[in-house]
């Protein structure tokens, strides 16, 4: 048939059988006729939850409403601003290095999961998840087999031994308890260890000149301090509204390492239009650029996220990482 298409052999006799084609095209007519009048495959429910009248709103829960999902995971939690149930899964049982430094839990290595819940009564789940090189497949079979997505793997570090891999995962329906025991298949699939107390720092930070050059408030977790910042805008993500910080979060962890050194691990949340100011910043900071990618698959708006490290001056890294927060519209989350 195609050696009488003229257009498919410039070798065809310009007298092709007219016979032939329309003999085929009469054939054909009634399968186009059927491909044209069958209806479209309606998208998943979940593809948008959003109403006309705008975005799902996240409603406040108590950490009592989550004694299900905190069961179901084999941890305690803790509340944020009232709306997100958030538990952290430092990986302790690491150790590992990047570019000479002993990275602690709470600087690049803890995986962290929230759940929220919205006024039409579902139930949204994301989280950051870190595991090793050899666990990675394994986990992501077990996130897969309980339909929980995964929206990102990447990295943080640089030059890391051994090495480590993050994974941003997302769920959304009305049985988070459903959830969280799947989450809890994965984590089992790994090292990550049982909550355990942290051990305490034996280094100081200047944390006040951090806090007056960033303009904003940090705190200590583990050891590491902590900088926040968060966008100003309403993010959704598939119609359900974020949670201010929920997935958009800028935030810069700060290890002492003695004499006023730190190393720094470093996450910017951006839009497109703010991407490339805020690389040539941070090099300007003298910092490592490690990773540009995206967190979410449907937010809106679209956010970028780049994962930064460096070593040195604490207060001489904050006064550089000031015009990378500024060429953003984000906020001091505060203390």
């Amino acid at each position: 048939m195609m050696a009488d298409d003229p257009q498919q052999d410039t070798h065809a006799r310009s007298g092709a059988p007219r016979r032939r084609v329309l003999a085929a095209a009469a054939a054909l007519a009634p399968v186009l006729a059927a491909a044209h009048t069958a209806p479209a495959r309606a998208l998943p429910a979940a593809a948008d939850h959003g109403h006309r009248d705008g975005p799902v709103r996240p409603v406040r829960t108590a950490l009592s409403d989550w004694a299900d999902v905190a069961k179901a995971l084999g941890r305690g939690g803790d509340m944020k601003r009232d709306l997100m149930y958030h538990t952290g899964l430092p990986r302790r049982d690491l150790s590992v290095i990047s570019q000479g430094v002993l990275v602690k839990p709470e600087l690049a290595l803890g995986s962290h999961v929230s759940f929220v819940r919205y006024a039409d009564g579902s139930t949204m789940t994301m989280g950051d998840l870190v595991v090793t090189e050899q666990e990675l497949q394994p986990f992501l079979d077990v996130l897969q087999q309980h339909r929980i997505a995964v929206t990102a793997l990447h990295k943080h570090l640089l030059s890391q031994m051994p090495d480590i891999w993050w994974v941003h995962v997302h769920a959304h329906g009305h049985d988070p308890v459903t959830v969280a025991r799947g989450l809890r298949a994965a984590f089992d699939r790994t090292g990550t260890p049982p909550p355990q107390r942290p051990a305490p720092s034996g280094h100081t930070l200047d944390t006040a000149g951090i806090d007056a050059a960033l303009g904003v408030k940090g705190t200590y977790d583990d050891g590491v301090y902590k900088s926040l910042f968060i966008r100003r805008e309403t993010i959704t993500e598939g119609g359900m509204a974020l949670p201010p910080g929920l997935g958009s979060t800028t935030a810069f962890n700060w290890q002492p390492l003695g004499g006023n050194r730190v190393a720094i691990s470093g996450d910017v949340a951006m839009v497109a239009e703010e991407v490339q100011n805020v690389l040539a910043a941070l090099r300007r900071a003298k910092t490592q650029l490690v990773e540009l990618h995206n967190h979410g698959l449907r937010d809106e708006p679209r956010l970028f996220f780049t994962h930064f490290w460096a070593v040195g001056d604490g207060v001489t890294l904050a006064r550089g990482l000031r015009p990378a927060v500024d060429a953003t519209n984000a906020a001091p989350a505060g203390g």
